[in-house]
């Protein structure tokens, strides 16, 4: 078996296939993977966050490093250090604490659950993938 190294680029490319390949999902009715993979695209726009936190050549915090190792959405932002700006981005824009409210109950458990319904899925997508008031879209200005 191999280490598999991820950089910031590779999940930020990893972030926009799987929200590609959510929509895919969801357009084809197939609603309990593209719940997944949306919840799971803003998993890897969070690491992209926390990767620009580490220089090409230092050595990681153990700490973070640590805590980088979850596929909590709660821990993650957290860890990202931008706990603080998502509090402000809620206060100002209900819509994206509604979106944020919505993306924080996903789980990497999900993978397991076959009987997402179609509305719970589309609820995600949007809350992932809305240009306006989406969380990706905000994630990207700090990854």
């Amino acid at each position: 078996m191999f280490a598999l190294i991820m950089t910031r680029n590779d999940l930020q490319k990893l972030s926009r296939i799987r929200v590609k390949e959510a929509r895919v999902l969801l357009t084809n009715g197939c609603f309990p993977g593209a719940y997944y993979l949306a919840g799971y695209a803003v998993e890897c726009a969070l690491k992209a966050c926390i990767a620009k936190q580490v220089g090409r050549y230092d050595f990681p915090d153990k700490k973070l490093a640590n805590d980088s190792f979850t596929h909590n959405l709660n821990k993650l932002i957290t860890t990202t250090g931008l706990r603080h700006d998502l509090e402000n981005e809620m206060q100002g824009d209900p819509d994206f604490e509604r979106n944020w409210s919505v993306i924080k109950e996903w789980s990497e458990q999900a993978r397991y659950d076959k009987n997402v319904s179609e509305a719970k899925a589309r609820e995600l997508y949007s809350a992932c993938a809305g240009r306006r008031h989406g969380v990706l879209s905000w994630l990207k200005k700090y990854w």
